[in-house]
């Protein structure tokens, strides 16, 4: 008899569920942030607690245990040196769910999966970014003490920059669709 046996079956077969709650579990872990449906999530979340609170050991028993559901060895030491450090000073409640939406090809709920101590992004320099038409002001450096600097401004000629030319046709050629009434067959 299957007296208080319910879990979220997904619909598979028990290798298939396996296979489907380890590769969220890996994928979760390396993005630190994923998107996918509320049951599978919902599925997924005691195998990560159940992870991280194994990470939380570093013995070589945890070590292993973690590997026989991971199977990779660099999964295994990102979660012992760098996932489950962050989470020393809680018990549980390692990962939360945030609604996204409805998906929409079979209108399932999709939902946000993360990790609740994320890792801090480094912050990457801004690119400065090329000047426009408006902000083009420049003064040329005279060539003889007595010429006068020429100033660019919006009315001249010689401030305008080409234009670029768009790299695809406008909405890939549709104009050969619609032509015009002179137009023959």
């Amino acid at each position: 008899m299957r007296h208080a046996k319910a879990r979220l079956t997904l619909n598979r077969f028990t290798s298939w569920r396996k296979s489907t709650l380890i590769s969220i579990a890996k994928s979760l872990l390396t993005k630190q942030r994923i998107m996918t449906t509320k049951t599978k999530a919902k599925a997924a979340i005691p195998l990560i607690e159940r992870l991280i609170g194994l990470g939380k050991e570093n013995s070589l028993t945890k070590r292993r245990n973690a590997y026989r559901i991971l199977g990779e060895h660099r999964l295994v030491n990102l979660l012992f040196k760098e996932i489950s450090p962050r989470f020393n000073n809680r018990k549980s409640g390692f990962t939360r769910i945030l609604p996204w939406g409805f998906r929409r090809g079979d209108g399932a709920e999709m939902v946000i999966l993360e990790l609740t101590e994320q890792k801090e992004k480094v912050a990457r320099p801004k690119k400065e970014k090329p000047a426009t038409k408006t902000e083009i002001k420049e003064i040329e450096k005279p060539q003889s003490p007595e010429a006068k600097p020429k100033v660019f401004t919006k009315d001249t000629k010689e401030q305008v920059l080409p234009t670029k030319k768009p790299t695809k046709k406008f909405l890939g050629g549709i104009r050969k669709i619609f032509r015009k009434k002179g137009d023959s067959l």
